[in-house]
């Protein structure tokens, strides 16, 4: 399965419900390095990350 590479956008419109979720700790540092190179904060890059998952997941 060839995967499309994932593009992060600028922010948009705010449509958001808060939530609470349990993250392994070298996920969150990976997650946190991830921001800072890329200006993102934590929460756009989770956004960007679920919503390409969730657009992308086959279930078998």
């Amino acid at each position: 399965m060839k995967s499309e590479p994932l593009k992060i956008k600028r922010r948009g419109n705010d449509g958001h419900k808060i939530i609470t979720v349990r993250l392994q700790e070298d996920t969150l540092d990976r997650l946190d390095k991830l921001a800072a190179e890329t200006n993102h904060s934590r929460n756009e890059l989770i956004n960007l990350i679920l919503n390409y998952g969730i657009q992308n997941i086959e279930i078998e």
